[in-house]
């Protein structure tokens, strides 16, 4: 048997959790699971722990909480993704408040993103 990047009870445990976000989806992604609320992709699942996106303006936060960024390529390329704090996860309505932030913050990021024009 192998190992798994995220176990499917994991999985629907924070699924169920957010599930008050809206239409919550999880789709597999390099071996782990990302999630989306309402189209919008905000956090992701690796060896069985939440990350949450953050930015600039709210990776302050995280850091306060003893949170740590999401570093699968080393400690000296982290991604713009850090642990949900350990009382979130005991806590439906404290990890929806940190997830509404992710999702501010997601929503930022896709709103500066440049748009494709459509071929005429």
């Amino acid at each position: 048997m192998t190992d798994m990047a995220v176990s499917a009870d994991y999985r629907d445990f924070v699924l169920e959790q957010l599930a008050p976000l809206g239409q919550v989806t999880a789709r597999r992604m390099f071996g782990g699971v990302g999630i989306y609320a309402n189209g919008v992709f905000f956090a992701l699942i690796d060896d069985d722990v939440l990350y949450l996106k953050t930015d600039e303006s709210l990776r302050p936060e995280f850091e306060a909480a003893g949170c740590h960024a999401f570093a699968p390529f080393g400690a000296d390329k982290p991604m713009s993704y850090w642990t949900a704090p350990t009382d979130a996860l005991d806590d439906q309505d404290i990890l929806l408040d940190w997830a509404r932030k992710s999702l501010a913050a997601a929503a930022r990021k896709q709103d500066a993103k440049p748009r494709r024009r459509s071929p005429r």
